[in-house]
């Protein structure tokens, strides 16, 4: 498959976009006021242990405290020991490659350290039941954590005190002893000639253990020697913070995505790496002179007055991936609709009826379906729980067709998923590990008038809920009174319009008098009351909406 990695950047962004045979698939993007928290280490402080939900509450030093379901609490290296073979090498790790998927176990050091302040403090314990790994989460202890997934809406980062520090060719395993490798390296005989060799430059004397990532295939002994140094000689780092650290405290931040991309995206099959800015260009040559030389040649400079992204079709892709309607070549079409709970898939036929068979129309559209939701998933990186709604088949051949092909295509995504099979009403119900927010939120933000809820109340429902205001008020307070209204401009213009004007109704059916003042501080929902004379705002006090 032909890869590309094309870099569009300017002062304020940085625009990092993965073409697959020419298509979008992936886009990162990076802005000063948006930060990044996946892979950063802290060390933390226990906040809430709440079993009834199985999870732990942990300050990080964010606004919103860390959120620590109890399946992703480790256990100490010592509970492994009855794995390891002869060798000391355990076959545990048949995971995939990336950083988020393998994790290891937090520091022996900090459980017996809060078991001892719990003796000496006979503090009664909120962890469940006893025996169980994460009986040790105790309120106020120290732990040490790392984020596996970036804070959506209202709820903070999502950590795992297994800690993993990626490298170029290796992951690094603190307080495990293990040498995995990535499944998606299906050569046997390199698959044993990279353990052996990582075994061998492996320290004995530390605690340490490793995963091996597809791109290590065919690299030689000294390049992973010095990728191995590199990461043990952060996590040396990371001790001596930690050592001198008072929770909260950020003891390791991960790369910038520049950095972070070519670690984990660069494989033999990209073909080239294009960049529109000299500096960023300068940046990748150094980052590849130091980890991988041989591909410097793949690197070129955009040097064209046109637009990086406009060239490359880059733009087009990303103007459907903000729409809700996706085209599908054959004149069907998909809807992709994200949900607080799920994101919702739904597949048309359209114009599409190019056999007679309507079995066969259904089958094509929803094979093409298929591929474009598997690539728009990773674009919009949408994640949890995906519902498919398919066009109908009737037989199980090509519904099995359709999810073959919906499989194949998700194999190409980094991220988790599962597909469960098709449902009698043509639902393919599925899901995708959610890390990130998605390319959505770095695009857009709450519109003003709706709130982001999509809808907008008519100015009509708005004149309305003014009149009922005005009742409730009059029935608390008789006699002649003088208001401001502030409005959105549109509800003003919808008062003031007709003969007479519905403003001029309410003034005199319930004898007051009513000053418009539009303000495009307001949402087309939302107004103002206040008294004339000391402009005490009171529309809270008889406001029932």
């Amino acid at each position: 498959m032909r890869k590309e990695i094309i870099f569009n950047a300017t002062d304020t962004e940085t625009r990092i976009a993965i073409l697959e045979e020419g298509r979008l698939v992936e886009l990162h993007v990076e802005t000063p006021e948006k930060e990044h928290y996946v892979g950063n280490i802290y060390l933390a402080k226990i906040a809430k242990v709440m079993s009834g939900i199985r999870a732990a509450f942990i300050d990080v030093g964010l606004q919103q405290d860390a959120f620590l379901h109890f399946s992703d609490v480790g256990s100490t290296s010592s509970d492994y020991t009855h794995l390891l073979d002869e060798e000391g090498e355990v076959d545990l790790m048949d995971d995939d490659e990336e950083e988020n998927e393998t994790h290891t176990s937090s520091s022996q050091n900090y459980q017996q350290q809060n078991t001892q302040r719990r003796q000496r403090n006979n503090s009664p314990s909120e962890s469940p039941t006893e025996g169980e790994p994460y009986e040790q989460l105790v309120r106020g202890d120290s732990i040490l954590v790392q984020v596996t997934k970036e804070p959506t809406g209202n709820k903070g980062v999502r950590v795992t005190s297994e800690i993993s520090l990626p490298g170029r060719f290796l992951v690094l395993l603190p307080f495990r002893k293990t040498i995995g490798v990535s499944k998606r390296m299906t050569n046997f005989k390199e698959k044993r000639r990279l353990r052996f060799l990582v075994r061998s430059i492996l320290p004995r004397n530390e605690n340490l253990g490793v995963i091996i990532r597809t791109v290590a295939m065919e690299q030689d002994e000294e390049i992973l020697r010095q990728d191995l140094k590199s990461l043990i000689d952060q996590w040396h780092e990371i001790e001596k913070e930690i050592k001198v650290g008072t929770p909260p405290k950020l003891v390791y931040k991960d790369v910038e995505s520049t950095h972070g991309v070519l670690r984990d995206l660069l494989t033999p099959d990209v073909e080239r790496i294009v960049c529109d800015s000299k500096n960023v260009f300068r940046e990748v040559r150094s980052y590849l002179q130091s980890n991988q030389p041989a591909l410097l040649e793949k690197v070129e400079p955009y040097k064209a007055r046109e637009p990086v992204f406009d060239v490359f079709g880059i733009e087009k892709e990303l103007t459907f991936a903000m729409q809700k309607k996706v085209p599908l070549r054959s004149g069907g079409s998909i809807v992709i609709e994200p949900t607080e709970a799920m994101v919702v898939c739904d597949v048309n036929t359209g114009r599409f009826a190019k056999k007679q068979d309507q079995e066969l129309n259904s089958l094509q559209t929803n094979l093409e379906a298929a591929r474009e939701i598997a690539r728009q998933l990773r674009l919009r990186d949408l994640g949890g729980i995906c519902v498919i709604d398919f066009i109908d088949l009737q037989d199980e051949r090509n519904q099995k067709r359709v999810l073959d092909e919906l499989r194949k295509e998700l194999r190409k995504d980094r991220a988790k998923t599962t597909v469960l099979p098709m449902s009698e009403f043509g639902i393919c119900e599925m899901t995708r590990q959610r890390i990130r927010q998605s390319v959505l939120h770095s695009f857009s933000e709450p519109c003003p008038l709706c709130q982001g809820v999509g809808i907008v109340i008519s100015k009509a429902t708005v004149s309305n809920n003014i009149e009922r205001w005005i009742r409730r008020y009059k029935a608390d307070n008789r006699g002649f009174k003088r208001f401001i209204l502030e409005v959105n401009p549109v509800v003003s213009e919808f008062l003031h319009h007709g003969l007479p004007s519905r403003i001029l109704q309410m003034m005199l059916k319930y004898r007051v008098h009513i000053k418009v003042e539009p303000t495009e501080k307001l949402a087309q929902h939302d107004f103002h009351i206040l008294l004339t004379k000391n402009k005490e705002d009171i529309t809270s006090k008889y406001d029932k909406n």
